[in-house]
């Protein structure tokens, strides 16, 4: 697989199969991803993974979490103007037309939101933390390193979803790694094999034309 096509290849996955995920595959993917680019070469990321018994011991400590949490950050900006209210919105009616869940069924989507907590079924999955001191040109260094290990993992047949809304569980998710305080959860990342039976899988989020956001001068 070339980069074209796993840049084409790699989605979102929110169902997958209980296909165990090699502790050593993990380390090799995040070894080759930490050549993401750096500015200066901080590489800021810090990565707890969980994969295996460590999962499961993660799903029982967050069900025993029933705390209300403040976000470590605001994962979109307040009044989202246009075009992107109209983006965020259509890719969220398109999952759920999938799911065969109607807007009015508030319940059943709350309870598909929840899914975002047990990494949607993945086998294995990491957090992504960065120090409390590191500004937005490091949280881009954040971006470009879990790309870097999407497209990784692509080529190597594996599925992926990274995953704001852990941001939602700071605290929780802190107390399980043992991340020190001078960190802050970033993101999540759901990390093993498709199930190629479930239709949510099959969404595949628009991209407007080159035309609307690039000027060439």
């Amino acid at each position: 697989m070339n980069v074209s096509e796993a840049v084409a290849n790699r989605k979102s996955i929110r169902n997958f199969l209980d296909t165990p995920v090699q502790d050593m595959q993990l380390q090799t993917l995040l070894e080759k991803a930490a050549r993401a680019p750096s500015g200066g070469n901080l590489q800021p990321w810090h990565i707890y993974v969980v994969n295996g018994a460590s999962m499961q011991r993660l799903h029982t400590h967050l069900s025993a979490q029933t705390e209300r949490e403040q976000a470590a950050y605001p994962i979109y900006p307040a009044n989202l103007g246009e075009p992107y209210r109209s983006r965020r919105f259509k890719v969220g009616e398109d999952m759920y037309s999938l799911l065969g869940i109607p807007r009015e069924d508030k319940t059943a989507r709350f309870a598909h939101l929840a899914r975002n907590y047990s990494f949607f079924g993945a086998p294995a999955g990491f957090f992504c933390y960065v120090d409390k001191t590191m500004g937005p040109p490091q949280w881009s260094d954040l971006g470009m390193f879990l790309q870097t290990f999407m497209l990784l993992a692509s080529e190597a047949g594996l599925a992926t979803c990274a995953q704001e809304a852990w941001a939602t569980r700071p605290n929780a998710v802190t107390s399980f790694v043992g991340a020190p305080n001078e960190q802050m959860l970033f993101c999540g990342m759901a990390v093993g094999y498709a199930n190629p039976e479930a239709p949510v899988n099959s969404l595949v989020s628009d991209r407007d034309p080159l035309a609307s956001w690039a000027t060439f001068l």
